[in-house]
């Protein structure tokens, strides 16, 4: 049974967006020394002790941060309420039954690489193409919150947020996203998976790894002034945060463009010359690849594949 945690935070403010989707703002009891405290992109962990069965414990899990690193304000977490979870003692269900002004567990340090300075670099010119399934748009948020914060006025134009969900109620931020599209060029498109439960919505329909499909990628293409064919690494990078399956269809659907993984296994399975820089990035929690790169009906096509792209997109090593 894990440790009782000692609280160390209140929760300040939750909007419920749906039934299963709510925004929390939580406020440490000890402010941060100095500010910028994170990197947009890190997480935190939050916590809570089972007061109803206190037999089980405590339970801890990371939660991507959606606010800016910059803002005063309390930090904020985008969270799914998991219907079927695999533990007997889940977060979301404990954290499903707090109220403005309840304590809470937060540790008081972020960590994590998935940020612009550990995968692209600050300096690259490239369109930066999110793809976020769910709450996985919580780390992109942060990401344009903080350009904002250091610039009200900043242009976001190489900035690209594809977000998908099962609802458009689902697409959590989405006015506030809009009005970057409006006032700083931000490129974003929300897709919803269940069109017939919304007959209001007029925008994308499908999964968000639906937009790199051969069919539809062309469109994308259009839509970010790139000539058809376009889309290729040396015009884009690729930042995921999501469901396994979305990670690991859009690396499927991108390996025909030349697109690279960083993670070590995935690429050497794909069989990626070392000397190729990563082009693709996403967020993992553990280091399972998302591809099962042990079949060798899976892998090898894939990597037949990878192979052709690179040399037909002019990537591969010692290529001009």
């Amino acid at each position: 049974m894990a440790k009782p945690l000692v609280y160390n935070a209140t929760l300040l403010e939750r909007v419920d967006l749906t039934d299963a989707l709510t925004i929390y703002r939580i406020k440490p009891d000890e402010e941060p020394a100095k500010r910028p405290w994170f990197v947009p992109g890190q997480y935190c962990v939050l916590g809570l002790n089972n007061e109803v069965k206190p037999e089980l414990g405590s339970v801890r899990r990371s939660m991507s941060i959606a606010s800016a690193p910059e803002d005063a304000d309390p930090v904020e977490f985008y969270i799914r309420f998991v219907a079927k979870p695999e533990s007997e003692n889940p977060l979301t269900h404990l954290l499903w039954k707090l109220k403005a002004g309840d304590r809470m567990y937060m540790r008081p340090v972020a960590v994590g690489v998935f940020t612009i300075r550990d995968t692209v670099g600050e300096d690259d010119p490239r369109a930066r193409v999110m793809v976020a399934a769910g709450t996985g748009s919580a780390p992109f948020v942060s990401m344009l919150r903080s350009e904002l914060c250091r610039n009200p006025d900043a242009d976001l134009s190489k900035w690209v947020l594809l977000h998908g969900a099962s609802y458009a109620s689902d697409l959590g931020h989405r006015e506030e996203l809009q009005r970057m599209v409006e006032r700083n060029r931000l490129n974003y498109w929300g897709t919803i998976s269940r069109p017939g439960g919304d007959q209001a919505w007029t925008g994308d329909t499908g999964r968000v790894e639906s937009f790199f499909e051969p069919g539809k990628l062309a469109m994308l293409e259009r839509r970010l002034g790139m000539p058809e064919g376009g889309f290729t690494p040396k015009t884009a990078t690729v930042l995921i945060c999501g469901l396994q399956g979305t990670i690991g269809s859009t690396i499927t659907s991108l390996v025909d463009r030349g697109f690279v993984p960083e993670q070590k296994r995935m690429r050497e399975a794909l069989g990626a010359d070392p000397a190729i820089l990563a082009s693709l990035f996403y967020e993992q929690y553990d280091t399972e690849p998302v591809i099962n790169i042990k079949d060798p009906a899976t892998i090898d096509p894939l990597r037949e594949r990878m192979r052709a792209a690179l040399i037909k997109y002019g990537l591969a090593s010692g290529a001009a």
